[in-house]
This record gives structure tokens, sequence and C-alpha cells, in this order.
């Protein structure tokens, strides 16, 4: 069962980024990278089973943050993609804020819901302290190498929109590495012990290898939707 809800998540989750490109444009995938980072850092904190390794929930939310920066590369430019990030760190920082907050209300004597709350929520600023530094790493990493990328392949062949596939992948599987290792080790450093945070970072990285390369089609799509955009105006 994990598997499949890991599998439909993955493409729900893809399909709404491109869903969301095509009727809103850019704001729209600003809206999206910061949903989705809110929503992975409370998915993080899970620990589930599937395809036969022990990993967090939350890789495919993060996944789809590179997803939605490589596109807004590709479509829109440097520099949409680098605000995109920064709205992202934005709304990590208003989250933890906020939902630290509830965890210090007095709830009232009918409330039923306050221990579970607290429970899930104190452990989230580590994850987004962590998050945040090594999300901002990665991120602008990730950007900048595609862009470096897309330098190099077009002084090789002289074409800007050949080799987007080495672009997408090139920049997203290295900046990964930074992610998977820095966030795992700050996250859950001390949490878990030493094997299961190695088979944390693992198969954390595995799954971002096959979402990264299943991303590369969505990039691909996102391209020919702001041509069709271009040739109506």
């Amino acid at each position: 069962m994990n598997e499949i809800l890991l599998i439909i998540s993955l493409f729900f989750i893809y399909g709404m980024v491109l869903i969301t490109y095509r009727y809103f444009g850019k704001s729209g995938l600003y809206v999206m990278i910061g949903v989705v980072t809110i929503l992975a850092n409370i998915e993080v904190v899970l620990l589930v089973d599937a395809f036969g390794m022990e990993q967090t929930l939350g890789n495919i939310l993060f996944a789809s943050t590179f997803l939605i920066t490589d596109i807004l590369s590709e479509c829109e430019g440097k520099k949409s993609a680098n605000k995109s990030v920064f709205i992202s760190i934005i709304m990590m920082i208003f989250f933890l804020v906020i939902s630290q907050s509830w965890i210090y209300y007095t709830p009232s004597v009918n409330d039923m819901k306050m221990d579970s709350i607290r429970n899930i929520f104190t452990s989230v600023p580590r994850v987004i302290f962590s998050s945040l530094s090594v999300y901002a790493i990665s991120q602008f990493v990730d950007v900048w190498l595609y862009h470096k990328w897309w330098d190099f392949t077009s002084k090789k062949i002289g074409n800007k929109d050949k080799f987007l596939w080495v672009r997408n992948n090139g920049s997203t599987l290295i900046s990964q590495i930074f992610n998977t290792v820095l966030f795992t080790l700050f996250a859950f450093g001390g949490v878990y012990d030493v094997n299961v945070i190695v088979s944390m970072i693992l198969s954390s990285y595995i799954i971002f290898v096959i979402t990264s390369v299943m991303d590369t089609p969505f990039v691909y799509i996102a391209r020919k939707i702001k041509k069709g955009k271009s040739n109506q105006i």
C-alpha cells in the first residue's frame, strides 16, 4: 500500500504543478512552492517502509520544489527561479512561527486534539531550522547549476533548446546530494541511531534520483505550455 500511495502521490503532485503553471503561470508556481514546502516539513516527520527501504515521507514534495525551480529556470528565467526560493523560505519561517504558537495555547476542557498537535509540532522546529539552511543552499545550487549546464550545452552545440534533460538532471542530482546528506544529519542526528540515519540518507537519495529522472518529461511539457502561450500572444 505504501508503494502504491507514493507512486500516486508523485504523479498527482507533479501533475498539479503542471496544471498550476498552465492556468496561473509563474505566479501559480510561486504559490505552489510555498504550499508544498510547508506540507513537506510536516510530512517529513513520518517514517515509513516502502520499496524495501526505511524512509521519511516528504521526499516527493521536496522533489517537486526542484521541479518547480527547474520549470521556472527553463521557462521564466533564473531571476524567477531564485525568487521562488526566497518565497518558499519566507513561507517556512511564517509556518514555523504560527505552528509553534499553537502548542502554547491552553486548551479547553473539551479539547481532544491538543496533545496530538503538541506531539507533532514539538519536533517540527528542528526539522524546519534544518530545512531552511539546507533547502536554501541546495535550491540556489540547483538554480546556479541549471544555468551553468545550459550555458555549457548551448556553447557546445549552438542550440539553447537541446539537452534540456542534461541541465534538468545534472543540476538536480548534484544539488540533491547536499540536500539529502545535510538535511538528514541536521534534522535527525541524535534522534535515530547511525544505521537508521545512513539508511535514511541512502533511501532518500535513491528516491530523489528516481523522482528527478521522472520529473524530466514534466519540464518538457511545461516548456511546451510556455511556447503555446507565447504563440497565442
